[in-house]
């Protein structure tokens, strides 16, 4: 860690304080996602949280930014993410027009104005290091992303500063709170992790997510809610392409509340079934095995 960097005023007091403050903006944490969220902010250490699309790890960086009344930064990663669009890059449509406008100055002079702060299109590592108020980096689905755009990440996750060439390096004046989600499509490397505090996420149990359900769509009647919950965790037991995320069971909830249903049978199930399951044969296996006529 930098000497020079002042050490980052708590988020939290505790993880019962965490649990309390993520459920005030909706979002229900277990005991091991309120303690390694209390210790990644204790310790000053990014949080990387892996598991299945759809259990809720994005939305956690997106609650803690809200109780903590930080800003989001999001790095979403892909395939071929590299420097320029998680760092930073010079707009050089904008200096082109600069070198033209200044034809009678000599290179040393121009090159000093072209290569400025205002020629820099700080992207999201960079964006977030250079902030002075609290913020939460959320580097999103990493495992998407090249092993060789590790390197980059890990540079930034140990030192929190970033050399620009043209203009030295920049260093973070307050750390942010870093979290890194993968979806396991492949492992991120050890070095990486060795970096990291890390959680692993899985769908919630039947009373969890009956909380999270009545939580977000809390007009629907309880039972209501119980058996949508049972045909969900039936759904998730099968071997499908993509088993139910959270996000669709609060859809679905919110499908069969429009569409004026007070029961989970077969013909709602069926009518409904593209809310839950976005792959025609995930349907097929689960009308088959739901036996849904």
């Amino acid at each position: 860690m930098d000497r020079s960097m002042p050490a980052a005023r708590p988020i939290f007091s505790s993880p019962a304080d965490v649990t309390d403050r993520l459920a005030e903006t909706g979002y229900l944490a277990d005991t091991a996602t309120a303690t390694a969220v209390f210790l990644a902010d204790r310790l000053g250490k990014p949080l990387l949280i892996e598991g299945p699309a759809g259990v809720g790890k994005t939305e956690l960086a997106r609650a803690v930014s809200q109780a903590a009344g930080a800003a989001l930064v999001r790095l979403q990663c892909y395939e071929g993410v590299d420097e320029a669009r998680a760092l930073y890059e010079w707009n050089h449509a904008k200096q082109i027009l600069r070198i033209q406008a200044a034809h009678e100055n000599s290179w040393e002079e121009t090159r000093d104005d072209v290569f400025s702060e205002e020629f820099l299109l700080s992207r999201p590592l960079l964006t977030a290091i250079r902030r002075a108020d609290p913020t939460v980096l959320l580097v999103d689905e990493a495992d998407k992303a090249d092993i060789e755009f590790e390197g980059l990440l890990l540079e930034v996750l140990s030192d929190f500063a970033v050399t620009v060439p043209e203009l030295g390096t920049i260093e973070a004046v307050r750390r942010p709170f870093v979290v890194l989600t993968s979806n396991a499509t492949r492992e991120l490397s050890e070095a990486l992790k060795r970096r990291c505090l890390f959680l692993h996420m899985d769908y919630p149990d039947p009373e969890r997510e009956r909380k999270i359900l009545a939580s977000r769509v809390p007009e629907l009647p309880e039972a209501f809610a119980e058996q949508l919950i049972r045909v969900i965790s039936v759904l998730r037991g099968m071997h499908l392409k993509k088993a139910p995320s959270v996000a669709e069971t609060i859809d679905w909830g919110r499908t069969l509340l429009a569409l004026g249903l007070d029961t989970v049978d077969d013909a709602a199930v069926r009518m409904t079934l593209g809310v839950v399951l976005k792959h025609r044969s995930d349907q097929l296996r689960a009308a088959a095995e739901l036996r849904l006529n």
